[in-house]
């Protein structure tokens, strides 16, 4: 399996706590859209989640999956800008 490793970490705050995580490839970013997401469901969700599932097969460039994941991450008040 690829992991699809991104050009650089995405930073995001996570739980109730809004502990730091830095996400640095399509496999962790696709875990954490799988568990507790705070917009579940959108259409964003959805779009990078399918987004990094196609990088860790190889059918997409990890970076296209990385900017997908940013696009929910930010919808969903969670990206650290």
């Amino acid at each position: 399996m690829i992991q699809g490793w991104f050009s650089r970490p995405v930073e995001v705050a996570v739980g109730v706590s809004g502990s730091i995580r830095h996400i640095s490839n399509a496999e962790q970013a696709a875990e954490l859209l799988t568990g507790q997401w705070r917009d579940a469901g959108s259409a964003l969700h959805g779009e990078a989640l399918r987004a990094c599932r196609r990088a860790i097969r190889g059918d997409v460039p990890a970076d296209a999956a990385r900017e997908a994941f940013i696009a929910a991450a930010r919808e969903a008040h969670v990206l650290i800008e």
